[in-house]
């Protein structure tokens, strides 16, 4: 689950997937923006057929929080 939500950050941010571990914070020490973080999600939506609700938009700061997310919620 890890590598596959891994690949999907750096594909969308164009960063180095060895530079992203379970507690990369996606905005602070990637750099992405709230679109890229949107990005993100739907391209984590497609490929997991998981829903995330904007309520819980702001509670996925590091991969560590989406990977749980999904996770729990598949």
């Amino acid at each position: 689950m890890f590598d596959k939500i891994c690949d999907i950050i750096a594909d969308q941010l164009r960063a180095d997937p060895a530079d992203i571990t379970e507690d990369t914070n996606v905005m602070e020490d990637l750099g992405a923006d709230s679109l890229d973080v949107m990005e993100i999600l739907v391209a984590i939506e497609d490929n997991f057929g998981v829903a995330v609700s904007d309520d819980e938009i702001p509670n996925l700061k590091t991969v560590r929080d989406i990977v749980e997310y999904v996770e729990s919620n598949m």
